[in-house]
């Protein structure tokens, strides 16, 4: 009898704390349904280095590059950087080929993006040349653009760490890429664009991220975990810096074809998510406490994200297992509710119509990080580098006739 009060006192304390973070997430996405315009004409004044890690990405580099160049921001005002990164294709040639300084690096012990960008920095800050600020992409990225010119425009209104848009380069391959696609227009609407007109920080999305110079140097880089762009925003909430986003400063980013591939990336941002979680989150939410800071104490709450996907699958497994005491009306309901309820953020985002046919498996798509996240807690400590192969060759001309 003692045992049931307890098991039952459990489940009480896990539904609570699941629908409180529901809750939160679902209040700040009501800050999602406006968005103020902007009107970029501050005259091109800043300068960038636009820095590529890339690793034996032979395939996609070369269209990121003419992309690159191909911005409607002055050509003296930026300069294009790729760090090949242990490569043993031809990733360096074709870069420099198409007008990128190639930085080349070999070390068989340090591996990843994280490493590769910290060795990056290290050579361009050493140049005789002073840049305003760093924007960092992936290899297999294409820019729009008006990227630097937005860019310019934010870093003149003085911030200093900025996120912008990410989309997907190939949203009709598979339907993996379909419901990913899906999964960043509602994170960049009801998530990152409510966080910003709430005054909170955003996200770092690991690409597509402009980063003042004078930060960089002041603090330093030094993240080398399996998700640096999440330790290095966490680290600038400790420094009073917060991440601002640029909803149309767009950068499309290719997504993986397979389960296969989409588990062993999200296992490693999870792993790293984790291993970021248990070093920051207690100090970051006493900070924001002592402080009276709430966009720190937001922070550490998203730190916790995994902590309560893995919430929600128990309680899934607790449902399953105790299917009849389960009032499944409230299931079909909740399903009901959320597809129109993120149909909505589709809406806003003026998605194309199919989009809301994909929005019916996306939820099936998302139970799949229940068990990617407990595997990445588990092998949390793993920081051993896992590479996203990429072979879709797509000029930004390509991309824009697929999506008109």
């Amino acid at each position: 009898m003692g045992e049931l009060v307890i098991m039952e006192g459990i489940v009480i304390v896990l539904q609570v704390l699941l629908t409180g973070f529901t809750l939160y997430y679902i209040g700040i996405s009501f800050f999602s349904f406006f968005r103020r315009r902007e009107n970029y004409t501050t005259p091109p004044a800043a300068t960038f280095a636009v820095v590529v890690a890339a690793h034996n990405e032979e395939k996609v580099i070369g269209e990121l590059v003419k992309s690159i160049f191909r911005m409607d921001y002055p050509r003296n005002l930026y300069e294009v950087f790729v760090i090949a990164d242990n490569c043993t294709d031809h990733t360096a040639a074709i870069a420099a080929k198409e007008g990128a300084t190639v930085i080349k690096r070999f070390n068989d012990r340090e591996k990843g993006k994280g490493y590769a960008l910290e060795y990056g920095f290290q050579q361009i800050f050493r140049l005789k040349r002073n840049f305003d600020a760093i924007v960092v992409l992936d290899a297999d990225n294409l820019i729009s653009p008006n990227f630097l010119n937005i860019m310019n425009h934010r870093l003149a209104r003085g911030e200093k760490i900025i996120q912008g848009y990410l989309a997907t380069k190939n949203p009709n391959d598979t339907w993996i890429t379909r419901s990913i696609y899906v999964g960043y227009l509602i994170t960049n609407r009801f998530w990152q664009l409510a966080k910003y007109n709430l005054g909170l920080t955003c996200a770092l999305g690991g690409t597509g991220m402009c980063i003042a110079s004078d930060v960089l140097q002041k603090f330093g880089w030094g993240m080398t975990s399996l998700t640096e762009d999440l330790e290095f925003q966490t680290k600038a909430l400790f420094c009073g810096l917060k991440v601002s986003w640029a909803h149309d400063a767009v950068v499309y980013d290719e997504k993986p074809l397979t389960m296969k591939q989409s588990w062993r990336q999200r296992q490693r941002w999870m792993q790293g998510h984790c291993n970021v979680a248990s070093r920051y989150f207690f100090k970051l939410v006493w900070q924001g406490l002592v402080q009276k800071d709430f966009r720190k104490i937001d922070g550490a709450i998203y730190l916790m994200q995994p902590y309560f996907t893995m919430l929600m699958g128990v309680g899934l497994l607790y449902s399953i297992v105790n299917w009849q005491q389960v009032n499944w009306w409230w299931f079909l309901s909740g399903f009901i509710f959320q597809y129109f309820y993120l149909g909505l953020a589709l809406f806003l985002e003026r998605a194309h119509p199919r989009a809301y046919l994909w929005l019916l498996y996306y939820p099936f798509f998302t139970m799949t990080w229940i068990p990617i996240t407990f595997a990445g807690f588990i092998h949390r400590n793993n920081k051993v580098w896992s590479h996203t192969k990429h072979v879709r060759s797509i000029s930004y001309e390509q991309l824009r006739g697929q999506t008109q």
